[in-house]
């Protein structure tokens, strides 16, 4: 087991500029939400982010301009809808566009002894809550995943043997088990659908960085190869080369001690994908990275302990904007929601007060990018079943 030294560049140096591929569900719903006439100046936009205002009735201090609205709270039903009781321990989420203009966004419940699993909320085309219902049951310990660009949820399974399952967002296709995903202690998920890959974090100290290559091509997750990352350095810059895992069910050994020249990476958390590069956190050493796809290049884009601007701590999930500031949210801290600016800006977007002992998780942005949703996981309870998830949009929309 080895963990190399990585060189820090600047974070301007990464050109963050367009639209974002899997910015909470990908390009596919920008375009879908174009074409459906929503103007993109009218898109969430983090360009003119003030300092934050005093906590709302809703106890989130957002900038000027924002407001917040709790959409479901664990053990009630959201709105008020007959159903589906939103799930306890929410964590990591992502949305979808529907037909009929409006969207759904699915939210992981993190509770352990099989009763795990993955919730949905459906909204119309107006923003209203108009249903609620599960999409996975009888699963431990549900924690990240990642959207799929074919419309699909990938949620993550955070034990020894932890596996991957593939769930329909509309709740009609039962969910199925990824096993040549891997298994191992699973945090998110991220598919890069122009490399035909897929990249996954494992959240353990000594953890792993792999990537999955199917046998076939995408969507077809049935077989494939899982690689597990080392890091090498060719000059001043530093790159990942891949490796097989032998055994990817790991029936013998974990995976990542399979490999012994793999890279440690200190508690792999969330990760997202953005023009060709795969951004992802480890909460050890409260860093986030950036991995370009093509050349296999690997940097530190945030470290708290060279920061001008050391902040973010506690860094988790991860979402990115249409315009590609980076989104982290955190496990702690001060439970704040805080942006990476592609001109190298590290500032608070929104905080959720009172909530001391919980983590924000799930942030995910809706089709047109003008509402953000996230949840406390624990809530002002601090305990699992006092979970609580929002809606953040502008004060001026209806």
């Amino acid at each position: 087991m080895s963990h190399q030294a990585i060189n820090r560049r600047n974070f301007l140096q990464l050109g963050l500029s367009g639209v974002g591929l899997f910015a909470a569900g990908g390009l596919l719903r920008f375009q879908q939400a174009v074409a459906a006439g929503a103007e993109p100046a009218a898109f969430f936009s983090l360009a003119n982010v003030g300092e934050l205002l005093a906590a709302d009735e809703n106890g989130v201090k957002l900038p000027p301009g924002y407001k917040s609205r709790v959409v479901a709270r664990s053990g009630e039903a959201p709105a008020g809808l007959p159903g589906y009781t939103w799930h306890s321990a929410p964590d990591g989420g992502a949305t979808f566009a529907t037909e009929d203009g409006g969207w759904v966004y699915v939210s992981n419940s993190e509770m352990r002894s099989f009763s795990g699993g993955v919730g949905a909320i459906r909204f119309d085309a107006q923003g209203v809550i108009v249903d609620a219902y599960q999409i996975l049951k009888n699963t431990s310990i549900n924690c990240a995943g990642g959207p799929t660009p074919w419309g699909t949820w990938l949620s993550c399974e955070e034990f020894p043997n932890g596996q991957v399952y593939e769930c329909d967002p509309m709740g009609v296709k039962p969910s199925r088990v990824r096993p040549a995903l891997g298994t191992f202690r699973h945090e998110a998920v991220a598919v890069d659908a122009v490399n035909q890959c897929l990249y996954l974090t494992e959240d353990l100290p000594d953890g792993a960085f792999y990537r999955f290559r199917p046998d076939r091509p995408l969507p077809d997750l049935g077989s494939g190869q899982l690689e597990i990352a080392t890091v090498v350095e060719r000059g001043r810059d530093s790159f990942i080369e891949w490796l097989p895992v032998p055994d990817p069910l790991a029936k013998n050994q974990p995976t990542r001690k399979q490999v012994p020249s793999y890279t440690v990476f200190r508690g792999g958390e969330g990760i997202a994908i953005y023009e060709g590069t795969t951004y992802f956190t480890t909460k050890h050493d409260n860093r986030v990275w950036a991995y370009n796809n093509s050349s296999q290049q690997l940097e530190v884009v945030y470290d708290i302990e060279t920061s001008a601007n050391p902040i973010l701590k506690g860094v988790d999930n991860v979402v990115i904007t249409a315009s590609g500031d980076v989104l982290i949210a955190e496990d702690g801290d001060d439970m704040q929601i805080v942006v990476l600016t592609p001109d190298s800006r590290v500032t608070p977007l929104l905080q959720v007060v009172g909530h001391e002992r919980s983590e924000i998780t799930g942030p995910a942005f809706d089709p047109s990018y003008q509402r953000l949703y996230f949840s406390s996981q624990r809530g002002s309870l601090g305990k699992s079943s006092g979970g609580i998830t929002y809606e953040i949009s502008r004060s001026d929309l209806i």
